[in-house]
């Protein structure tokens, strides 16, 4: 997100402004806008500013007026762009200059509905099982109903270690959901890079840091050899800074365009090309799902349309905007933050709203085992299993074989068989990249 130093002077001191614009003046700010037309536009909304000030029978005073009438056209513009009152300027800046204590999910609005983009990896949200897709109907006893996103943002931050319920609607459940998380500092590791089966390398981004392209590159240097693809897991990815989604694109293609952004003025038109393409000829298969929103859709559909890796997983968010921030007082403490430009394609389709169809549809849920239980267990891992299900029966404990195998799975550097046995995308993902390797398909 950019940030532009401009000072918009409003001139709304009396409810007769309209007098001290001169129509000089009004031409000035559009030569394609019929000066007529600007002014009646503009004594219309002086005239409704006047009767809300004097009718109204809540005590509005005229600061308070205008501060609602910005946040009322921003949030009209569309679902990113906002007003920020000086509160909630100095959260914004919070999030993006410090640290702050949150549940570790991102938000967005769709269908004006606040919903979940996607849950931090080992995030107090994420463990609770906040789920990507969720719609957010309270934030402790307030309804999220028509409230603008920034604040519902502002809500749901807080100190540390301090409680927040969510109350959330989940595809499927026929009730809402109830979750009481625990905030605390988000701190984010955005790369992980494991090997599995002695062969393969997969490699997860979570968030688009300033530090992933470097993570990447050293994880492939050091575990590649080898291993005959890549599996690239986009999932719940919320998107981050542009520059590393273009050069983690730019490590897997080595010419044409990777993303082009378009807005109404020419210092927001920009179109971002390959230049490098350090590993072209490996097989690679990308995972996403609902969560993947922005950078991570930038990646994933780039590399679609450069017939470079198949997608593996279920459509992503569709979050394919720019926003811009401008401060709008002269002491620079309230701002607007608008949708300035659109992401394209290379094939010059858009992400917005529209989101990036998988190659291959895959649903979230268990690999289907032979057994009936849903597992398999080693003669090594018998004897903590059969504990297990003793220690069960003696104190009367209800729990799922998840919480007994759980063990299995921690493992910094490789993907456990376990593991896949709970993640049918993964497991699809391994599936189609072992044929593209026996049919020697590089993409």
């Amino acid at each position: 997100m950019s940030v532009k130093n401009k000072y918009f002077i409003l001139g709304l001191a009396t409810v007769g402004f309209v007098s001290t614009i001169s129509i000089s003046s009004l031409q000035a700010q559009s030569k394609n806008d019929d000066s007529s037309e600007r002014i009646d536009s503009m004594r219309k909304l002086a005239s409704v500013l006047a009767i809300v000030e004097q009718n109204s029978v809540d005590d509005l005073n005229y600061t308070a007026i205008v501060n609602k009438t910005i946040a009322g056209l921003m949030n009209e513009i569309d679902a990113h762009s906002s007003y920020f009152s000086e509160k909630s300027y100095k959260d914004f800046k919070v999030t993006t200059e410090g640290e702050f204590g949150g549940l570790g999910i991102n938000v967005g609005m769709r269908d004006k509905a606040l919903t979940v983009i996607a849950p931090i990896d080992d995030t107090p949200a994420y463990k609770v099982g906040v789920k990507a897709g969720d719609i957010i109907l309270k934030i402790d006893d307030k309804a999220t109903m028509d409230m603008p996103l920034d604040e519902a943002v502002s809500l749901m931050r807080g100190k540390p270690k301090t409680p927040i319920t969510l109350t959330i609607v989940r595809k499927g459940e026929t009730k809402p959901l109830k979750f009481t998380i625990i905030r605390d500092i988000i701190k984010i590791d955005s790369v992980f890079v494991k090997t599995l089966d002695n062969d393969l390398l997969y490699i997860r981004v979570s968030n688009f840091d300033k530090k992933v392209v470097a993570d990447v590159k050293k994880g492939i240097n050091e575990k590649l050899k080898d291993r005959k693809g890549i599996i690239l897991d986009l999932r719940s990815n919320p998107g981050g800074l542009l520059n590393q989604a273009v050069d983690l694109v730019d490590l897997f293609i080595d010419k044409g365009i990777i993303v082009s952004q378009k807005g109404k003025n020419e210092s927001e038109t920009k179109i971002y090309e390959a230049t490098k393409g350090g590993y072209i000829n490996i097989p690679l298969v990308v995972l996403i799902d609902v969560g993947s929103a922005s950078a991570s859709e930038i990646v994933s559909g780039a590399l679609q349309d450069h017939r470079r890796a198949i997608l593996v997983g279920e459509k992503s968010f569709g979050k394919g905007s720019v926003q811009a921030i401008w401060p709008i007082t002269a002491d620079g403490s309230e701002a607007i933050k608008l949708t300035v430009a659109r992401y394209y394609l290379p094939s010059g389709r858009t992400i917005q709203a529209s989101g990036v169809e998988p190659d291959i549809e895959v649903y979230m849920g268990n690999v289907p085992q032979k057994n009936e239980d849903g597992f398999e267990v080693r003669e090594e891992n018998l004897k903590k299993h059969l504990e297990g299900e003793l220690k069960k029966v003696e104190n009367n404990i209800s729990s799922e074989n998840d919480n007994i195998l759980e063990s299995l799975d921690d493992n910094k550097t490789v993907i456990t068989k376990y593991r896949i046995s709970k993640d049918s995308q993964l497991k699809s993902a391994i599936d189609i990249l072992r044929s593209m390797i026996i049919m020697g398909v590089k993409k």
